[in-house]
């Protein structure tokens, strides 16, 4: 009776544990997005935006949902360390990347890093939100306007690239399927210093994992 009513009691409180990376260039708001997730979510706050310090490497924070459990890594987005990120790719089940929507100079780079991700295989399938930062700022781009920026500079590259290959053949179905899921983008404007939207991504996270074709890991207990 004992192993019955354990089984049962694990059964009951089991929680399917999902990972997600938060990338994106440095100076984004990655770290103050995850910090504002585990001040909105957890009994001890996160650290306030006048403690956080450039990521070197990841930062790391776990949030409990109803029947899930979401593992948030946030990857250092400088120059030298995005190399590190296709590490994490293969056993990630969502990925957020996080543009700041107010540094205009830095926009093309972040698309190009942003394209780089979207065309790595493991991401196919990985639900993916692309997170429009500090709309607190009045001279930030709306989220309409970060997916049309988005889309003419990718436009511009697939012309730049057909003038440069003239001739050569065209994968098309490569070209096809990254349309496809530029298309269906899922993007969503947050201030991750004020928390306006962080909790709408965090749902969107929450439906969207569950979903996720990834192999996941079962947590028992009663939290």
């Amino acid at each position: 009776m004992y192993h019955l009513l354990k089984g049962l009691h694990e059964h009951l409180t089991r929680k399917e544990e999902f990972s997600v990376i938060i990338i994106g260039l440095d100076g984004a708001g990655k770290s103050t997005f995850l910090e504002k997730i585990k001040t909105l979510y957890n009994d001890v706050p996160g650290l306030s935006p006048d403690k956080i310090t450039p990521t070197v490497g990841q930062n790391t924070g776990t949030i409990v949902l109803p029947s899930t459990i979401l593992q948030f890594w946030d990857l250092g987005g400088q120059r030298g360390i995005r190399n590190i990120w296709h590490k994490y790719y293969g056993d990630c089940h969502a990925v957020v990347y996080v543009i700041d929507a107010e540094d205009r100079e830095r926009l093309s780079e972040g698309w190009e890093v942003f394209d780089g991700v979207l065309a790595n295989p493991q991401i196919l399938g990985v639900p993916l939100l692309l997170v429009a930062n500090k709309q607190d700022s009045p001279t930030s781009l709306s989220v309409d306007e970060i997916r049309h920026d988005y889309e003419d500079w990718y436009q511009r590259k697939m012309e730049s690239a057909r003038r440069t290959r003239y001739g050569e053949p065209d994968s098309g179905h490569d070209t096809a399927m990254r349309r496809e899921r530029i298309a269906s983008l899922d993007v969503m404007g947050i201030s991750a210093i004020e928390g306006t939207g962080v909790r709408a991504a965090v749902d969107w996270l929450f439906i969207r994992v569950q979903n996720s074709r990834r192999d996941i890991k079962v947590s028992t207990g009663s939290s």
